[in-house]
């Protein structure tokens, strides 16, 4: 959410903010209603002042006629302030409303596109792997190796489910472990984090109302989180920080749920898109200064390339287009794995940072050095996600006689060399 006394002095950046995002949002229809907001607002306060102005009077009135008198118009105009006030009600919900699709405005490096294939590569790391031999893909790899169920996953879970089991079990476990150290030894602190959260945090973080298709909600009223980012930014919901606390760092792991509502033919074998996944999530609350912002989103996405490198999984970096961008975000990059089988690079992470448009939402501030109260920035990144990442380990570390070495920062968890 943007401040509206901002939207109402920048009304052609918010307009060229819906354009590059591909976004269809009316600015001039909110500046509309918010001046009929404000003057509903002024012209209630001017009869509640004015009911309290006669209230007065009449305890004050000695002649029973004049007060029965006063009493009876007393009575119109509290009839009178009710109905005015019910109409701002109405008019403050659609306020509201409209407040939440206010699209923030991208940083002028984000390039212009209408899709994800109008992003930007930026750089590569790590050598393509030359293959002498006909190469597996990543189910044939971990069905044959036994790392893998999908029919019977799709029996228990429906659509999407799989089990992973034995040395698939113990390697997504171990890419997870391996993550959550490199990270806490990097000064992040570690949290494993609900995978059940409340409306407000959704709302906060900006998954709702437009992800609401993406998102499982329960009878209970809950929602289940497709990232650690939701539960982790309502950690300081409603609270005031130090200046002196921050950057809050957060490395965060907990189970994910995405519907995959917009995805229908996508995807539809193997364990690149699911419904249910573990992830370990960077989460950075800073000062509200532009630099600090991109300073903290270049170290975030810097880490999650050092445990690219770390797994030897060639990679690549994008900058995401206007029309990648989610409502809140200022800039993204996406981290891209190299997939051997598809010939090609498929993201495997996502960094962005936001400015207040979260914290707004979530009202999570600071006290600067000055006494002023000012909203935190806020970001966040993957840092890896399983079983997504298990694609591009276990093809690029195949092996002719269909064994996979294990990466030997990995080694250690699960106790061997090779998966045969």
């Amino acid at each position: 959410m943007l401040d509206i006394k901002f939207i109402r002095e920048n009304t052609d950046l918010i307009k060229g903010a819906g354009r590059k995002k591909r976004i269809n949002f009316d600015v001039n229809k909110l500046i509309d209603l918010d001046d009929n907001r404000l003057a509903l607002l002024r012209e209630v306060e001017d009869m509640r002042a004015k009911q309290n102005t006669e209230s007065d009077k009449i305890a004050q009135l000695k002649d029973d006629s004049e007060k029965e008198k006063a009493i009876s118009e007393t009575k119109k105009l509290k009839e009178d302030l009710s109905k005015k006030e019910s109409e701002l009600k109405k008019t403050e919900e659609k306020w509201q409303e409209l407040m939440l699709q206010v699209p923030n405005v991208p940083d002028p490096s984000v390039p212009e596109g209408e899709s994800d294939l109008d992003n930007q590569e930026i750089r590569k790391w790590g050598e393509i792997p030359q293959f002498n031999f006909k190469i597996k893909n990543h189910i044939e790899l971990m069905q044959d190796l036994n790392l893998l169920d999908l029919e019977r996953g799709s029996k228990v879970a429906g659509f999407r489910g799989y089990f992973l089991k034995g040395d698939g079990a113990l390697l997504s476990l171990a890419v997870i472990q391996f993550t959550m150290e490199q990270l806490a030894a990097n000064g992040f602190e570690p949290f494993i984090a609900p995978g059940l959260v409340r409306e407000e945090s959704f709302l906060g973080t900006g998954w709702l109302p437009q992800g609401k298709e993406e998102i499982y909600k329960t009878q209970d009223d809950l929602y289940l989180s497709g990232t650690a980012e939701v539960p982790m930014m309502g950690l300081h919901k409603d609270e005031i920080l130090k200046e002196e606390d921050l950057p809050k760092t957060y490395v965060a792991f907990s189970p994910c749920y995405r519907r995959e509502a917009g995805s229908y033919g996508k995807d539809t074998k193997g364990i690149y898109r699911l419904h249910e996944f573990m992830k370990v999530e960077q989460v950075v609350l800073c000062e509200a200064e532009h630099q600090e912002s991109v300073k903290w989103h270049e170290e975030i996405a810097r880490n999650s390339e050092n445990i690219m490198q770390a797994l030897g999984i060639p990679y690549r970096v994008v900058v995401n287009c206007g029309a990648d961008l989610g409502l809140g975000q200022v800039k993204k990059y996406d981290i891209e794995g190299w997939v051997p089988s598809e010939k090609r690079y498929r993201e495997t992470h996502s960094a962005s940072y936001f400015h207040d448009f979260q914290t707004r939402r979530l009202n999570i501030r600071y006290k600067d050095k000055e006494g002023k109260i000012r909203f935190v920035h806020s970001l966040n990144n993957t840092a890896i996600a399983t079983p997504r990442i298990l694609i591009s380990l276990l093809e690029n570390y195949q092996q002719r006689d269909g064994t996979v070495v294990v990466p030997e920062v990995l080694r250690k968890y699960l106790n061997k060399d090779i998966i045969s």
